[in-house]
């Protein structure tokens, strides 16, 4: 080899080396914006993911504070709402409404609340408690429940006054008690129950068990008990129709949820287990 060949080469080969280095760095940095490009795409694709709004998936718990006369129409369409959401669970907490309202007026976690009276919903929302204004999504009329034959031959609201007649009324605060009230004061009665009870349910469950021969109750609740009573229409009733507001919750821990469960009970098929139950159509 010459001597020109060999400085020739020497030349050469530096050359060839920063050569090679410039491409492996743009390489290097063209892997770089790639991957930071994916990781960007990634980590806003698995933000939207965990978003139930963006994702429109819902999951986890729904707690909701409901009139124990709603107990047979509620926990249908809370299966009915675990089926379309799967992942989510409904969880009840059925009562006397303004027992209910206190709760959450002292800060007892819940999502819904359900109540048998617009008197018992302004209780939260005159505290602050709930997101929205409640809405109207059912009506409850009363009746007189008796043991199934019906053998005191009870007829009329005014045969409640017999003397020995066992009654026994809802406590005047909660809803099915002042309903209670109206009827009665419309019918020109003044009558002395044997016990006076803090839900509709223990009402009815008192002649249920013999423990009273009659009880004024919602007609949903002598629908539900089936053949252990037997009501008895009354045309005062109607001077004592309760409305049935339903809210979302200020605080609510899961609130997504409980608005797809309040959109449910206002949906038709909502109304339709409603109806089916006894209560009215808003």
């Amino acid at each position: 080899m010459s001597t020109r060949s060999a400085r020739s080469i020497r030349r050469t080969r530096p050359a060839l080396r920063v050569a090679g280095a410039g491409a492996a760095l743009l390489l290097a940095l063209g892997a770089c914006s790639s991957s930071g490009s994916d990781s960007g795409s990634g980590s806003g694709s698995g933000e939207a993911g965990s978003s139930g709004s963006s994702s429109g998936k819902l999951s986890g718990t729904v707690t909701v504070f409901a009139a124990a006369s709603l107990k047979e129409s509620f926990t249908e369409l809370g299966k009915e709402f675990e089926e379309r959401h799967p992942g989510t669970e409904v969880a009840f907490n059925f009562g006397g409404s303004d027992s209910l309202a206190a709760s959450i007026t002292s800060g007892a976690p819940a999502d819904v609340f359900a109540a048998a009276s617009g008197r018992t919903m302004e209780i939260v929302t005159k505290a602050d408690g709930t997101a929205g204004t409640p809405a109207v999504f059912a009506r409850n009329q009363l009746e007189i429940a008796t043991a199934p034959g019906n053998p005191d031959r009870i007829s009329t609201l005014k045969d409640l006054a017999r003397s020995g007649l066992k009654v026994v009324l809802c406590d005047e605060s909660v809803p099915c008690g002042a309903a209670a009230r109206k009827a009665l004061a419309a019918a020109g009665l003044d009558l002395t129950p044997v016990s006076y009870e803090q839900d509709v349910k223990s009402a009815l469950t008192k002649v249920e068990l013999d423990e009273a021969d009659a009880a004024l109750v919602y007609k949903t609740d002598v629908k539900a008990a089936g053949d252990k009573v037997e009501g008895v229409d009354f045309p005062e009733s109607a001077e004592a129709l309760n409305d049935y507001p339903i809210a979302l919750l200020k605080d609510a821990p899961n609130a997504g949820a409980a608005k797809a469960f309040i959109d449910l009970v206002s949906s038709a098929e909502g109304q339709k287990v409603l109806t089916d139950a006894g209560f009215r159509k808003p």
